[in-house]
C-alpha cells in the first residue's frame, strides 16, 4: 500500500527564491531513496503562506525508517531546514479512498 507524506512547509519570508534553488539541489537525493515513487513541491499562492510538500512512498517504512535513517536525508536536511521557521511537522495518509 502507498503512503502519501504531506507537510507544510513554512519557508522564512524573502528567502522562496533560495529555498526553490537548495531544493532543485535535494531533489536527487529523496529520488533515489528506495521506495520513493514521486514528489510535489506546490508553492504558496500568497505572502506568509507555506510551501506544500507531498511524496508518495511504497512504505511508511521506506519514509521512516530508510530515507529519514540515511545519509542522503542528513543531505536534505542541510541544504533545507534551515529555510524553516518552525521546523514542519509531517502526517501520512493511506490510499485514496
Amino acid at each position: 500500500m502507498a503512503v502519501l507524506e504531506h507537510a507544510l512547509l513554512p519557508v522564512r519570508s524573502g528567502e522562496g527564491s533560495a529555498f526553490e534553488a537548495a531544493m532543485t539541489k535535494a531533489r536527487p537525493l529523496i529520488a533515489a531513496s528506495p521506495g520513493f515513487i514521486s514528489l510535489q513541491i506546490r508553492p504558496p499562492t500568497g505572502t506568509g503562506q507555506p510551501y506544500l510538500l507531498l511524496v508518495e512512498w511504497e512504505s511508511l517504512a521506506d519514509h521512516r525508517d530508510g530515507f529519514r535513517q540515511s545519509g542522503r536525508y542528513r543531505k536534505w536536511r542541510a541544504l533545507l531546514h534551515h529555510f524553516y521557521d518552525p521546523i514542519p511537522g509531517v502526517s501520512y495518509f493511506g490510499e485514496p479512498l
